[in-house]
């Protein structure tokens, strides 16, 4: 690593510790308005927002501009809640807090007691660090899969974080694979975040283009024929959540196995859409979820 780069780490690492014991000082709605005051104040001046407004463009070709406007000062809102509610997320998803809502958990919580484990798929959603602690704090024994920060100062800090607050993660990559297997081997619960792009994927419709789909959720729930069932995390306000199981999908009885992850998946990004389209400030659109040839196309 070059002298400039650890020194431009450091810097990140330091202003993250700091910003952490700022936050602390407020309670968590009061970190959260501050949070989400920064976001749609400095966010839609950000270049990176071009992608966020390319994006919806192609989403909701439909909305004007001051629409697409609206939409993304919303999802700043919301990512800057979503970083200043990290100090918080103990206290947010807290056993005897009325922050987070829970509907149809005990459906989740009884997976580990039956025959098979459970894999439970979400989104960048609202706050998506909600899920593990939520998970932690009612007897799930879930493990969550996360893509870890790139600055490899920041990353123990941030692990530490989540450690205080609850919930047991693990990295993305080979490991996490390995990880991820021997946790339904084990009759546990593991949650994946699904709607990135994904360059080993297969390509499948998202608001009506082809995008390059995560397959791992469906090969993993076919070759342990176990449930796997959609959660949607929802932000009701400031340091408030709901947290919502769905039904778990009918897996394919078919020995084509590509086919039958294609079906599920397809299926999967259908629920996404539908949850995306209720609420598209909650997401965060800055991903680069589909082609550039597709994002450009639907550019004016």
């Amino acid at each position: 690593m070059s002298p400039w780069r650890r020194g431009k780490f450091l810097l990140e690492a330091l202003g993250f510790l700091l910003a952490v014991g700022f936050l602390r000082l407020f309670s968590p709605e009061g970190a959260s308005n501050l949070g989400g005051f920064l976001g749609r104040t400095i966010g839609p001046r950000l270049g990176i927002t071009r992608r966020a407004r390319q994006n919806l463009r192609l989403a909701f070709p439909e909305k004007t501009s001051p629409e697409i406007e609206t939409i993304v000062r919303g999802m700043w809102d919301n990512l800057g809640r979503v970083a200043a509610e990290y100090p918080h997320l103990g206290r947010i998803a807290a056993a005897d807090s009325d922050r987070v809502e829970l509907v149809n958990i005990d459906d989740v919580r009884a997976l580990p007691n039956g025959p098979t484990a459970g894999i439970l798929v979400s989104a960048h959603l609202a706050n998506w660090e909600i899920l593990p602690v939520v998970a932690a704090r009612t007897g799930i024994d879930m493990m969550g899969v996360v893509r870890e920060p790139n600055n490899p100062y920041v990353r123990p800090l941030l692990e530490r974080l989540r450690g205080i607050a609850g919930g047991e993660r693990t990295d993305k990559g080979s490991r996490g694979a390995r990880e991820a297997v021997q946790v339904l081997r084990n009759n546990r619960v593991l949650a994946m975040l699904i709607d990135q792009k994904m360059n080993t994927g297969i390509s499948l419709p998202f608001f009506g283009a082809e995008a390059m789909t995560l397959v791992a959720p469906a090969q993993l729930a076919l070759r342990f024929r176990c449930p796997l069932v959609p959660i949607r995390v929802e932000r009701l306000g400031p340091a408030r959540f709901r947290v919502e199981a769905q039904p778990p999908l009918v897996l394919p009885e078919t020995t084509d196995r590509d086919a039958a992850v294609a079906q599920i998946m397809t299926e999967l990004n259908r629920i996404l859409e539908n949850w995306i389209r209720e609420r598209p400030e909650q997401w965060l659109w800055l991903h680069r979820r589909w082609p550039d040839s597709a994002r450009r196309a639907g550019s004016p």
